[in-house]
């Protein structure tokens, strides 16, 4: 496993900016707030040819009694004690404050290898005489950065991975399953990761829009690697008053955009909702492999045919995804999630699933004989062959003498007898239809 570094700090100090100095990503949501970000954010990243993942955490309310500050408290210690190095950020404007002392008492009790870094030191040259007020935290020499403007951030991170054990992995992963959790707020999505991982990776709270930014979780399950975001929900943008809010929706956009599959989170206590119809269309149009988890179902009054009626039910509203995987799971109690973890690695595999030309065109063939080509005015389609482009979805090309006379029924149908033939569950597929004109060819 890559070495871990997180970044730990009173809140606004500067944490996040830095973190997406480091990772070149605007990952995390910077916001003067104090308390934007709420959950441990990951990023895998390298300096000098060594990787690792960095953390980066809410700020450290020592004596904060919020629940919210509490919680985000937990998940800063929770960071700390999966971390190999911890980087412990300051504001030099600020000083060395009450808060500062509590966090650096904390992190030497946990016995952590430490770098201390001073930000807000926005001028080259010799830093300010504030910034050796700092030495009194008792935590070695303090390390000048700007993360806004990127002044030391390479001298901070040669610190961090000199403090890497000799025999640490710091090369580059190998491939992992990109899996973004997406759906409305409230509907399991962190109780669903933190049941896979086996610990509290996410905060879980009955307040809608807890998680705030997506956040990226390892996972290994014998030799299949996972990686799993986890988004904000995404509500209906009448409701997205803060900028806050308005980035945690690019965020989960942005997550899908990321992924290889997407599973979409359905409250079975709510039934399907527009916004599960809209959430699902932007996995859908990005050509995501997509499953739907309908969860909670352990509290649902059952009998022998709700799963079926259910079942139906989403393959009537979600009528444009028919080829997308359906499971019924329950996040809290672990139900069917190990079935949910065989049916992302099945349809990523579909995902990605390549068919040769010659297996493709005996099923155009076989399509052709089943069902004639449509004809308008006297002039019938023909399809001359058929080749597949790429995959992720996957995509085919089909070389026809007339895009007009190929008609969007004629196309479905072929889809459906691809499908009967290859499988492609839980993908989309995508078809590009070219005119090959007869006279010169």
């Amino acid at each position: 496993m890559k070495p871990i570094v997180a970044i730990v700090g009173r809140p606004n100090v500067g944490k996040s900016t830095l973190f997406n100095k480091i990772s070149g990503n605007r990952i995390s949501i910077v916001e003067d707030t104090p308390g934007v970000t709420r959950d441990r954010i990951y990023a895998d990243v390298s300096w000098l040819d060594k990787y690792f993942t960095l953390i980066d955490t809410g700020g450290i309310e020592p004596k904060a009694n919020d629940e919210i500050l509490s919680q985000m408290r937990r998940q800063a210690q929770l960071a700390i004690e999966m971390a190999d190095v911890v980087i412990m950020m300051t504001n030099v404007r600020d000083g060395v404050t009450a808060n500062d002392l509590d966090v650096a008492s904390m992190l030497q009790k946990a016995k952590k290898k430490i770098v201390l870094a001073v930000n807000k030191v926005d001028n080259i040259g010799d830093p300010p005489f504030e910034f050796y007020e700092f030495y009194n935290l008792g935590l070695g020499d303090p390390i000048a950065i700007s993360s806004t403007h990127g002044l030391g951030v390479g001298d901070l991170l040669s610190a961090v991975t000199e403090q890497f054990e000799p025999d640490s992995d710091t090369s580059e992963d190998e491939y992992e399953i990109k899996v973004a959790v997406i759906g409305k707020p409230n509907a399991g999505k962190s109780s669903l990761i933190n049941k896979i991982l086996g610990e509290e990776r996410v905060i879980v709270s009955n307040i809608a829009g807890t998680t705030r930014d997506a956040i990226d979780s390892h996972y290994q399950n014998g030799e299949d690697k996972y990686l799993f975001i986890d988004t904000a929900g995404m509500r209906k943008r009448g409701r997205i008053d803060e900028n806050v809010e308005h980035y945690s929706v690019v965020r989960s956009l942005a997550a899908v955009d990321r992924s290889d599959v997407c599973v979409i989170m359905i409250d079975a206590t709510e039934g399907i909702t527009e916004q599960d119809t809209k959430i699902a269309g932007y996995a859908h149009e990005q050509g995501k492999a997509c499953i739907f988890a309908v969860n909670k179902w352990d509290i649902v009054n059952k009998n022998d045919k709700t799963m079926n009626e259910f079942k139906n039910k989403v393959r009537e509203e979600f009528a444009f995804m028919s080829y997308a995987a359906i499971v019924f799971i329950s996040a809290k109690t672990g139900q069917r999630v190990n079935a949910l973890l065989d049916k992302i690695k099945e349809v990523n595999a579909q995902h990605k699933r390549r068919i040769t030309t010659g297996m493709f065109n005996d099923v155009l063939n076989e399509a052709m004989h089943k069902q004639q080509p449509p004809s308008d005015k006297g002039r019938r389609l023909k399809i001359y062959y058929g080749t597949q482009a790429s995959v992720a979805p996957p995509t085919f090309v089909i070389f026809a003498n007339s895009k007009e006379l190929f008609h969007y029924s004629y196309l479905r149908f072929i889809e459906n007898q691809v499908r009967m033939a290859f499988g492609f569950e839980g993908t989309p597929i995508k078809f590009i239809i070219r005119e090959k004109n007869e006279k010169k060819d």
